[in-house]
């Protein structure tokens, strides 16, 4: 989906993929170390309102102003602050060495752009520090549940290992599970899930 088609959909009223996070980003989320947390593709800003409530700088990168505007309101009304920063993620740069924690989820890119935001992903982190994603599967075509009806943007356990090389994966695993994020992601999905640490 281009710019303008992001943002005809963020412009409901209700947010798309719901106010709370995604459920593995909660789950991981005593994993990031004190310190600041990037958010790729952060849309709605669900997550990354999440992480400010834990106490965290958060700052939400994605190309839509109509979902940043959303992120900021959602943050206000959890009486949290977040930076936003319109980007697309395919002329981002990722600062090295500074991050505690970098979040993707559902960030479906095109193949040599994903390949580049990884590898900055891996550079980015400060030491300890850590890279959350979630994202569908191939799998995910036999379902009608949300996510891209490319297999080119979909991932791979052994295509995210290549692309997070020198991180230590902590958590990666490819499963099924029942996705319930607003209307955007509703239903039974095939996802893959990655905790991965920068230790050097």
């Amino acid at each position: 989906m281009d710019v303008a088609s992001w943002n005809d959909r963020y412009a409901a009223p209700q947010y798309i993929y719901g106010e709370t996070p995604n459920t593995f980003v909660a789950e991981m989320a005593s994993q990031i170390p004190a310190g600041p947390v990037l958010c790729l593709a952060e849309g709605e800003g669900r997550n990354a309102v999440h992480l400010a409530t834990l106490g965290h700088r958060v700052t939400a990168v994605d190309q839509s102003e109509a979902g940043l505007a959303k992120a900021r309101r959602l943050a206000a009304a959890r009486g949290v602050e977040i930076e936003t920063v319109l980007a697309d993620l395919g002329n981002f740069t990722i600062e090295p060495g500074v991050w505690s924690g970098i979040v993707a989820t559902f960030a479906h890119l095109p193949p040599a752009i994903r390949c580049n935001v990884h590898a900055q992903a891996v550079r980015g982190l400060r030491r300890g520090g850590v890279f959350i994603l979630e994202a569908y599967t191939p799998a995910q075509l036999a379902f009608d549940t949300g996510g891209p009806k490319s297999p080119e943007l979909l991932m791979t356990l052994a295509g995210l290992r290549d692309e997070l090389a020198g991180l230590e994966l902590l958590v990666g695993r490819e499963v099924e599970r029942e996705v319930i994020e607003g209307d955007g992601h509703t239903g039974r999905g095939a996802v893959v899930q990655i905790l991965a640490r920068r230790n050097e």
